[in-house]
């Protein structure tokens, strides 16, 4: 039976957190092989956190409370930093508590990921809900990186990576700063 930890950052938008927890519970009854639990990233939220229920399909809820705020990229770092230190696991899914990952898409990347045994797994964002500038700004920095890193980054946080993917990215620096950069550079292969 295969531990897959859920890994989700949260800041201040707890009402979100829960309704995506219950809507990962509801994609989670097909995968019936496998051991979920569910790792919520608390980055310094300012607003209390209700008390948050565990959903049914995930054996172990956790939230690590972080003292100081330190933004997303962080966020994911720590995360990943935490499991290795703390748990024993065979995948990681990551992805961003703002609702932006569609949790009906969670059983497509565990499949692929279980399908293919050491390669971790990331899901190409079609379509962005920010606006007109964030859009324009956000080629404008694909750009910048193809041309300086000669590589072009077309997904997001949203995947499903092997622990051994996670063991050699959790002590790069720049995961602080990028996760996709990151997963980019460091990894070989990846779907």
């Amino acid at each position: 039976m295969k531990k897959i930890i859920i890994v989700i950052p949260v800041y201040n938008d707890w009402e979100s957190l829960i309704k995506l927890l219950d809507e990962i519970n509801k994609n989670l009854n097909d995968l019936k092989d496998t051991i979920f639990e569910c790792v919520v990233i608390n980055d310094s939220s300012t607003t209390k956190s209700p008390n948050i229920i565990k959903p049914e399909n995930i054996s172990l809820l956790t939230v690590v409370n972080i003292k100081k705020n330190k933004g997303h990229a962080r966020c994911n770092a720590l995360g990943l930093r935490y499991l290795v230190n703390n748990f024993k696991f065979d995948h990681v899914l990551l992805m961003d508590g703002d609702g932006e990952d569609r949790p009906q898409e969670i059983p497509f990347l565990i499949k692929k990921a279980l399908s293919e045994q050491n390669m971790s797994v990331v899901a190409k964002r079609i379509k962005r809900s920010e606006g007109l500038i964030f859009q324009t700004l956000y080629q404008i920095h694909k750009l910048i990186t193809i041309v300086f890193a000669g590589k072009n980054i077309n997904f997001g946080n949203f995947s499903c990576l092997t622990k051994k993917d996670v063991v050699k990215l959790f002590d790069k620096k720049s995961l602080w700063s990028s996760f996709s950069g990151s997963l980019k550079f460091h990894i070989d292969k990846f779907n």
